[in-house]
């Protein structure tokens, strides 16, 4: 296998985990998040999906260099930091909002929500970026 074919297996395994995410996530805003099941079930999703994006970034990213394209291994590096760091913090965020609302916030719902839609909004700007830029990675 080549190193350019090689990059180009390591974007569809990237393009694969972010479309998996973008198709499953919207499910989550039928049902209500005060329910423990539903926001663990969640929580776990949100969790394998940064695990994801961040081995299948620097794999892509390595593939890209190798393949003597830094600027797509740059791009796909991004993305693959910001997902390893990311993870952090959004998980953090996430399990504060969970503790608020088994101790009876009221508000923590909306807070997870909230959440819920940001991670859904950013995965989405990601996919399109990533779906824009394949014309130029099989070039």
């Amino acid at each position: 296998m080549t190193s350019n074919a090689f990059a180009l297996a390591a974007t569809v395994i990237l393009l694969f985990s972010m479309g998996y995410f973008f198709l499953a996530s919207p499910a989550f805003l039928f049902v209500k998040l005060d329910i423990p099941q539903v926001t663990q079930l969640l929580r776990g999703m949100f969790n394998i999906q940064f695990v994801m994006l961040g081995v299948a970034g620097v794999i892509g990213t390595l593939a890209f260099a190798a393949a003597g394209r830094p600027f797509f291994a740059v791009g796909i590096g991004v993305v693959a930091a910001s997902a390893i760091l990311g993870r952090r913090w959004f998980m953090g965020k996430m399990d504060a909002q969970l503790s608020a609302r088994d101790s009876g916030d009221a508000c923590a719902v909306r807070r997870l929500r909230r959440l819920h839609w940001t991670g859904m909004l950013c995965n989405a700007v990601l996919l399109a970026v990533l779906v824009a830029s394949l014309p130029y990675v099989g070039a």
